[in-house]
């Protein structure tokens, strides 16, 4: 056990990242509310916290900060060490690498595009680009998970990261189902579903990446 403690590496305990960013993102929807007058998280998108004009966004980025820096830090280390250790097979690192390029534009994109207005009908450019960036998250999000959980179905080494890859990819599609199926009072509930499904997986590799991908090697 010591000896197994030893030998982790900075990468190894980087992974932690994915966990704070996590715990960091779920402060900022439970708490940022509260600097939100009339706010009602059942019926609005968790982004209109962020918003331009949205009275909660200082908060939101106070609370949010570890979320911001965490995933792309944590996603981008598994990356890294997937690439280095030749982990698995290359079906499993592409899907990590798609994974990790949707993090990225997901930080990056949404720290550009932020809406605008809150609540509000997509008109503006802003708010088209905002939209863009997140059609290019959903595409990659499914396409990597998709093939994460193909990769677990071939190796045995490799399916527990499969699994936690469908239950991500079910969570995404339980977003748009429930919004489908139920009236609009309840869309903030099952958008919650959707963004939870990718921060949650970011966690998940982030404690794989702790341990090293022990029954991966």
């Amino acid at each position: 056990m010591i000896e197994e403690k030893s030998s982790k590496k900075l990468i190894n305990w980087l992974g932690l990242m994915g966990v704070i960013a996590f715990i960091s993102y779920t402060v900022a929807i439970v708490f940022s509310p509260l600097a939100f007058p009339g706010y009602n998280w059942m019926e609005q998108a968790a982004s209109d916290l962020s918003a331009e004009s949205a009275p909660s966004r200082m908060l939101w980025n106070q609370l949010s900060a570890f979320y911001q820096v965490g995933n792309v830090v944590a996603i981008t280390c598994v990356s890294i060490y997937v690439s280095e250790n030749k982990i698995s097979t290359r079906l499993f690192r592409v899907g990590i690498y798609l994974f990790t390029i949707m993090n990225w534009i997901s930080s990056v994109g949404y720290t550009m595009f932020p809406l605008s207005d809150s609540g509000k009908d997509i008109g503006g450019f802003q708010e088209i680009m905002h939209m863009i960036v997140t059609a290019a998250v959903v595409l990659l999000s499914i396409v990597s998970l998709i093939l994460l959980i193909i990769a677990g179905c071939k190796k045995k080494e490799v399916r527990g990261t499969g699994i936690w890859a469908a239950i991500a990819l079910a969570m995404m599609f339980m977003g748009p189902i429930g919004m489908a199926a139920f009236p609009p009072e309840y869309f903030g509930v099952f958008e919650r579903f959707s963004t939870f499904s990718a921060v949650g997986f970011n966690a998940i590799l982030g404690l794989y990446l702790f341990g090293g991908f022990r029954k991966a090697r």
